[in-house]
């Protein structure tokens, strides 16, 4: 095992591909803005990364999703394994041409997906067998078989192979999945073939138990990796429970390595995340409940769809700069969802990706302000956010 040790910021960039600028730390919170360097393009912190799951964003072209200001998305290696096959994308070029994206790309290992099909797969040391969705036939997926698809996809950061296990499992349990985890991760490490081109994350898993997300932390970031991530949040638990285990981990991650949170979308956990010192986030939830009529807003979430918008001639948000604020009403919007026009569809996708690109704007120029916990007072303060999710009002 390579261990981690603090090297200065021409070290990093001599040595990653992917590498971490922190640029400042807030004094009121300690929340972080940096920049993440990658291959194609650097990144501003904190940053919400755009989901395209099947190499593509739903809904939105690639063209559209690089002008509301993404410059990094995230793309699902089990899925492209499934189809088209990690040789056929190897062959068009890699994901970036494949896709037609040129911004940086990272590819989730496929863990979550196979730990949702709960009723089809086994877990073993040597990997996960199970069946697939499609056409139920019987497959295998090991840390060494996510690894070798991660590279033929060719993103900028891959993420390492690990168990996503249920919030609500026994300590027993969560400390057998978690060692297993550990174990993986030196089997991805080994079986990573292009470690000057791609960024290989490690991922703390550890459940809802502190000292176990300690031990993770420990053991993950002793690996000598550009980045880690949190994994096994935001899968059903309280609020504060989240919290409890991002603050128990903080003391532990790498000040000079990037810090993402896997699978968080809303802006009150982005927000909270970030105070806890979390860099990167991604979520399918902004485009899934847009296709669903709800949008994101400074005043919480609103449903489009509902009655009181068919003759509201007003933007979704007024003060909003995305394509359909600019464009077009509540009302037009919500006849268009009623009728289950793709233009809908679109329109709600548009928006909801976009207020996660100002929202992390505006956080991101609140901690450089050093005034990240008076951001948190106004949003919660003017909006809905907070007492919904059980988050209090002040910190």
């Amino acid at each position: 095992m390579m261990l981690s040790k603090d090297l200065t910021t021409q070290e990093l960039a001599e040595k990653y591909p992917v590498w971490f600028e922190l640029q400042h730390v807030c004094r009121q919170s300690g929340a972080r803005a940096g920049i993440l360097h990658t291959p194609h393009g650097d990144i501003e912190t904190p940053t919400f990364m755009p989901v395209g799951t099947q190499a593509t964003v739903k809904c939105m072209a690639p063209e559209e999703i690089w002008n509301m200001g993404s410059r990094i998305i995230l793309a699902n290696t089990y899925h492209l394994w499934m189809r088209p096959g990690e040789d056929i994308v190897q062959a068009a070029g890699g994901l970036h041409k494949f896709m037609n994206w040129k911004g940086a790309i990272l590819t989730d290992s496929g863990g979550f997906q196979v730990w949702s099909l709960s009723d089809l797969r086994h877990i073993k040391e040597e990997g996960v067998y199970f069946r697939s969705e499609l056409d139920g036939s019987a497959q295998f997926l090991s840390p060494e078989k996510a690894i070798t698809i991660e590279n033929k996809l060719g993103a900028d950061i891959i993420m390492a192979f690990d168990e996503c296990a249920p919030y609500d499992a026994d300590r027993a349990y969560i400390e057998d999945s978690m060692e297993r985890t550990a174990r993986w991760l030196e089997r991805c490490v080994k079986a990573h073939q292009n470690p000057q081109k791609q960024a290989l994350f490690g991922i703390i898993q550890g459940g809802m138990f502190a000292d176990l997300r300690v031990q993770a932390a420990k053991e993950i970031t002793a690996f000598d990796l550009p980045g880690y991530s949190i994994g096994g949040l935001s899968i059903g638990e309280p609020p504060a429970l989240m919290n409890a285990m991002l603050d128990a981990v903080r003391p532990y991650l790498p000040e000079n390595k990037p810090h993402y949170l896997m699978g968080v979308g809303t802006p009150d956990y982005i927000l909270e995340g970030t105070l806890r010192g979390i860099d990167m986030f991604d979520c399918v939830l902004p485009t899934r409940i847009g296709r669903n009529g709800s949008a994101l807003t400074w005043h919480g979430r609103e449903i489009i769809r509902d009655a009181k918008n068919a003759a509201a001639f007003e933007p979704i948000e007024v003060d909003c700069n995305c394509y359909a604020c600019k464009n077009y009403t509540r009302a037009y919007i919500r006849h268009l969802l009623k009728c289950r026009e793709i233009f809908g569809l679109r329109l709600m996708s548009w928006h909801n990706l976009q207020f996660l690109q100002n929202f992390t704007a505006k956080l991101r120029a609140a901690i450089f302000a050093d005034a990240a916990l008076d951001f948190r007072t106004e949003f919660y303060n003017n909006s809905n956010y907070g007492d919904k999710q059980g988050f209090t009002k002040n910190r």
